[in-house]
């Protein structure tokens, strides 16, 4: 094989190789910062990932929300009007965020299964509903007077 030959073959092997380390290197960034979306029936059968990030989407329950201290520490609960997920946040809550209200957080289960909340995203206006909780609901049989 001539000289200019093989350092040409090299050089496409060594390109085809960098290629390949780009792409590997851009799937495994790209894996690791998917964020799931369940609703809070998926979370109470188990679906939701113990140790990972993911959104968990709902109505926020009348009545769920309270202050244990006076930090900005904030316990409420997030119903699929199936199951309820109690959900803990730890922040300053968007000001559109208020009981019966749909929102979407961002955070992971701990052990005794409560949701610790990183981000609570509410709605921005009456007519809007993530795609995601719109969906989830749609899913759900209607709630029954009387029933929870």
């Amino acid at each position: 094989m001539k000289p200019a030959r093989k350092q040409r073959l090299i050089l496409i092997g060594l390109m085809v190789l960098g290629a390949a380390l780009a792409t590997g290197f851009a799937l495994k960034s790209f894996n690791e910062n998917l964020m799931y979306f369940f609703s809070t029936t998926d979370v109470v059968a188990g679906k939701a990932p113990q140790d990972t990030l993911f959104r968990l989407g709902g109505m926020v329950i009348k009545g769920s929300v309270e202050r244990p201290n006076d930090g900005l520490m904030v316990r409420f609960k997030l119903t699929d009007f199936s199951k309820d997920v109690t959900v803990e946040y730890t922040g300053i809550l968007p000001d559109l965020f208020r009981e019966g209200q749909g929102i979407v957080a961002h955070g992971k289960l701990n052990e005794q299964g409560v949701f610790i909340a990183e981000e609570v995203l509410a709605k921005h206006d009456e007519n809007y509903m993530p795609p995601e909780v719109k969906d989830s609901l749609k899913n759900q049989p209607a709630p029954v007077a009387g029933q929870k």
